[in-house]
């Protein structure tokens, strides 16, 4: 596991390289966000900012969604995987919005993961993006990462979270989720983790760093 001073130091280099990180899903409401967020699993921001594009345009509040029907909707998600279950779980939520929250969409999890097709990792991404709260939404980059550079050892996603709560210092909490994430995207990828490139390689405790070899010569420098 990775000290709790490298920790300090893994975070704060992310925070200077990135000092505001924010999701890669397109939307200008807290609904808008609650729909990308409840379509992007199993399926890529940029496949969904693709569809919302075109769909938010016409639709963006629970009643418009309501109004376009499931059919009109399965047609503007079709291109996102998994669009028929993802459309009929999103009316359903609309329709709960609508009767029991007044269209505005809850800061509290336990009234979150009540939305179909929210579970808690969806509601933590609401709850950390719209409302500022420091929780850990633990997809597959936050899960390989943090199993893989020591900051957290688990065998689910869950195990994974509570043990990032307990270890990222409060301070750099709020943004974690977010660091963590394009950091496993775009550097410490899933096949080909490019340590060459990485910052926080110095803090890492991965064994199997995709690192240039010494060469004699570049070893006897290094040791004078």
């Amino acid at each position: 596991m990775m000290k709790r001073d490298l920790i300090t130091l893994f975070f704060e280099t992310l925070k200077q390289a990135n000092p505001n990180p924010r999701t890669e899903l397109e939307y200008s409401s807290v609904f808008e966000l609650l729909c990308a967020v409840l379509l992007s699993a199993q399926a890529t921001d940029v496949g969904v900012n693709k569809a919302t594009k075109v769909l938010f345009p016409i639709a963006n509040t629970p009643e418009k969604i309501l109004a376009l029907g499931l059919e009109q909707l399965e047609e503007h998600i079709k291109t996102i995987g998994l669009y028929k279950s993802k459309a009929k779980h999103l009316m359903q939520t609309c329709e709960i919005l609508v009767k029991q929250h007044n269209s505005v969409v809850p800061n509290q999890r336990e009234l979150l993961e009540t939305l179909p097709g929210v579970g808690r990792k969806t509601a933590n991404v609401i709850l950390n993006v719209a409302f500022d709260q420091p929780t850990m939404a633990v997809d597959t980059h936050i899960f390989r990462v943090s199993n893989r550079v020591g900051l957290a050892k688990g065998k689910t996603p869950l195990a994974v979270e509570l043990q990032l709560l307990k270890r990222v210092p409060a301070n750099y909490m709020q943004h974690a989720h977010n660091w963590l994430i394009l950091h496993g995207r775009y550097i410490c990828k899933a096949r080909a983790p490019e340590c060459k490139s990485c910052q926080v390689s110095a803090y890492c405790d991965f064994k199997e760093k995709n690192l240039p070899k010494k060469t004699p010569a570049t070893a006897k420098r290094s040791k004078l």
